[in-house]
């Protein structure tokens, strides 16, 4: 399955990226030192995205961004893990209302131990056509989480979308699955800012 990354896509012309791309870098992006990482490696670069995902006009622009891609999707619910997709699929979904709304849902990366027990909350019949979200993407492992989880309900998952993609094997592990990976940016965008 080719992947398509979406920085090299047309719609993103349009100023928006570039302001969200401002965003990002004054909010989100830490540099300097030894971070680690979620995947257990290190990086001079840190993206800590919730400082733009709940930064208003951060959220706003990411969901307008990412329901352009969404456009041409035949897609019945977005979600992914929890922490990093729950701010990013909730604004996705207040901004699909009423042009054509998607519902979202959210994986839990442990099954709750009350009340209903699920491990999957929010919006997500089986057997549907899912889009699975994350913030940052590394080695992809915390998307494969979710898609597992999805995959569980016979949903059908394609594709994977990212706000930033580390280029840390993301895309070979997601390919490997059936799923295409499109990023907004790259970490290369960020490492001269």
């Amino acid at each position: 399955m080719l992947s398509v990354v979406a920085t090299e896509q047309a719609p993103f012309q349009n100023g928006k990226r570039k302001r969200l791309q401002e965003i990002i870098a004054a909010e989100s992006v830490r540099k300097g030192e030894a971070f680690e990482l979620a995947s257990g490696g290190t990086s001079n670069i840190y993206f800590n995205m919730k400082e733009t995902m709940l930064h208003p006009e951060g959220a706003n622009l990411v969901a307008e961004l990412m329901l352009e891609i969404l456009a041409q999707e035949q897609v019945d619910s977005i979600g992914g893990l929890e922490m990093g997709a729950v701010p990013l699929v909730s604004a996705l979904c207040v901004k699909s209302h009423p042009d054509r709304p998607i519902k979202a849902f959210f994986v839990r990366k442990a099954t709750k131990q009350h009340g209903t027990k699920q491990q999957i909350e929010g919006h997500l019949q089986d057997g549907s056509n899912v889009i699975i979200f994350d913030d940052v993407t590394t080695t992809g492992s915390s998307v494969l989480e979710a898609v597992k989880a999805v995959r569980d309900r016979r949903c059908r998952v394609g594709k994977a979308i990212a706000i930033v993609d580390r280029l840390e094997g993301a895309e070979r592990n997601l390919r490997k699955e059936g799923i295409e990976l499109v990023a907004l940016f790259r970490k290369r965008d960020f490492e001269s800012t």
